[in-house]
């Protein structure tokens, strides 16, 4: 199904999965509004703009920067794009950050951090979303298979995604009058550099054990399920789609 004329906001966009998601959508026709966090993301975010334009020379693209960690910048985001795009069909959450430690060494910093990105960030962009969304509209967010596992040392990463899946949930209710799908995606641990530095070899090693083909999880595995959603899945709301090779099961 084409995604001609739709506007996609895709937070995170410019590299790894947000990337790929961006380059998804932009093959089925969708203009996009790719933000990014820091200045140090801005090269990525240039490259992938430029690499799109050049694929897709009738879709318009933007690009901004912010720290969504503050509502207020999740609601210029909005503006913004709303100033450049006159309207948002799709929003795809693809922010987060991932924090691997025994409880007894996180401290209040690292727990209002990881909560601030991982749950806060989530909610202000659903709450967004759902103000500006065109009817009919989809809200996406990436969560993780640890949502359906019990394992030690990310207890604040997991913990702090927990919350979106009951934001999801209650959002979905709100906003089925006008048939906009609010959904989740689940991915198992991801073969990119936001993985690696928190992980051993062995754990490495571990992790791909777990996964079906004994691997890691690649973006290229997740962003045709976001796209499946933004277009046949439709019908689809209110749910976590757990994406991970039999990582986890639930």
């Amino acid at each position: 199904m084409s995604l001609t004329s739709k506007t996609a906001l895709i937070t995170g966009g410019a590299k790894n999965l947000g990337a790929q998601i961006a380059r998804e959508l932009a093959a089925c026709g969708a203009n996009l509004a790719i933000h990014y966090n820091s200045a140090s993301s801005e090269p990525e975010a240039r490259k992938l703009e430029a690499e799109l334009r050049d694929k897709y020379p009738s879709i318009k693209i933007a690009i901004y920067q912010g720290d969504l960690t503050a509502a207020a910048a999740v609601t210029k985001l909005f503006d913004e794009t709303l100033r450049d795009f006159g309207k948002v069909d799709v929003v795809v959450n693809t922010v987060g950050k991932v924090l691997k430690k025994p409880i007894l060494e996180i401290s209040e910093a690292e727990y209002d951090d990881m909560f601030a990105i991982n749950s806060k960030v989530a909610f202000f962009v659903l709450k967004e979303a759902a103000k500006h969304v065109e009817d009919g509209g989809k809200i996406i967010t990436i969560v993780t298979a640890l949502l359906g596992a019990f394992t030690g040392y990310y207890t604040s990463y997991a913990g702090s995604k927990a919350p979106v899946e009951h934001f999801t949930r209650g959002v979905c209710k709100e906003l089925q009058s006008r048939r906009v799908s609010v959904n989740n995606v689940a991915p198992g641990p991801m073969d990119t550099p936001f993985f690696y530095p928190q992980e051993s070899p062995e754990a490495v090693e571990y992790h791909k054990a777990n996964g079906m083909g004994g691997r890691l999880t690649l973006v290229e595995d997740i962003a045709p399920i976001v796209r499946f959603l933004c277009t046949e899945g439709a019908w689809i709301t209110g749910q976590t789609i757990f994406a991970n090779g039999g990582y986890t099961t639930r």
